[in-house]
C-alpha cells in the first residue's frame, strides 16, 4: 500500500518517491504518492513523473484493489527507480475548491430538509449534488446559494483527523456510515468544517479539500433537476 500524501497536505504540489511496480509499461506503482486517483465523485490528480532528465505525463490515476495506479504517457520507468512527482496545481486547487463547496452545500440540504445525499460529481467548470427528495421546490433549491455564501465568508477553518472506526462512529452525523463501510475499514478520515464560534459540518471523506471555506469565494446555482420520484439534483459552479 503506497502512502497516501495527500491524505495530510493538501497544497503540497511535489514529492520524491520510488517506483515499486509496472502494469503494461505506463501502469505506474509508487511506495507513495501526491495524486489522487479518480474516486468518491472526485476526478483524478494530472501531472508530470520525472526520472533524471525525462519526464513523463500522468494522464490518469485509478484505484484497483487498492492499489494506486499512475497511468502515463510512455513507457520507460522501471521498478527502483527515484522519481520526483508534481502535481498540475491549478486542476488541484480547483477541484478542492468544488469539493469544499460540495460539503457545504451537502449540508445545508440535509440540515434543512432532513434529504439524503446519494451522490455528487465535480467537474472543472461545475459541480452537482444528488439528494433524495419527494418534493423538490425551486425557490428553496435556489436559496441555498445564499445560504451558502453567507456561510463560506464566516471563514470557516476545514481541517482533517483520522479515528479509529468506533471513535468516528461517535460522531452523530456518522453513524449511518456503519452499515456502508466494511469492517475491514478501522479508520476514518474526518474533514470538518468548523471553528470555535460555528460548529458546521463532519463528515468522512478521503479527497482533498481547501484550509479555510473563503477560498471557496463564491459559489453560483444554475441548474435544478428533478430525476423522478425521491431523486433530485443541483447544479453549482464557482463565481471567481
Amino acid at each position: 500500500m503506497a502512502e497516501l500524501l495527500y491524505l495530510k497536505d493538501c497544497y503540497r504540489k511535489e514529492f520524491e518517491a520510488q517506483v515499486i511496480g509496472i502494469g503494461d509499461g505506463t501502469e505506474i506503482v509508487l511506495d507513495k504518492t501526491l495524486f489522487y486517483p479518480n474516486s468518491g465523485g472526485q476526478p483524478n490528480d494530472t501531472g508530470i513523473l520525472r526520472h533524471e532528465k525525462t519526464e513523463y505525463k500522468v494522464v490518469d490515476v485509478l484505484k484497483k484493489d487498492g492499489i494506486i495506479i499512475h497511468k502515463v504517457n510512455s513507457a520507460g520507468l522501471k521498478p527502483d527507480d527515484k522519481v520526483t512527482g508534481i502535481i498540475d496545481w491549478d486542476r488541484r486547487y480547483r477541484l478542492m475548491r468544488y469539493h469544499t463547496a460540495a460539503h457545504m452545500l451537502s449540508t445545508l440540504i440535509h440540515n434543512d430538509t432532513g434529504a439524503a445525499i446519494t451522490g455528487n460529481q465535480l467537474y472543472l467548470d461545475k459541480a452537482r449534488v444528488d439528494f433524495s427528495l419527494e418534493r423538490f421546490d425551486r425557490e428553496l433549491m435556489k436559496s441555498y446559494e445564499e445560504k451558502a455564501n453567507s456561510i463560506i465568508i464566516k471563514n470557516l477553518p476545514v481541517s482533517f483527523r483520522i479515528l479509529d472506526r468506533e471513535d468516528a462512529f461517535k460522531i452523530p452525523a456518522l453513524v449511518k456510515l456503519r452499515k456502508q463501510l466494511p469492517e475491514s475499514i478501522t479508520e476514518i478520515r474526518i474533514v470538518d468544517i468548523a471553528s470555535k464560534d460555528y460548529d458546521f459540518d463532519h463528515q468522512a471523506c478521503g479527497g482533498t479539500h481547501l484550509s479555510n471555506t473563503s477560498e471557496i469565494k463564491r459559489i453560483e446555482i444554475f441548474a435544478l433537476e428533478n430525476k423522478g420520484k425521491d431523486r433530485k439534483r443541483i447544479y453549482f459552479r464557482l463565481m471567481d
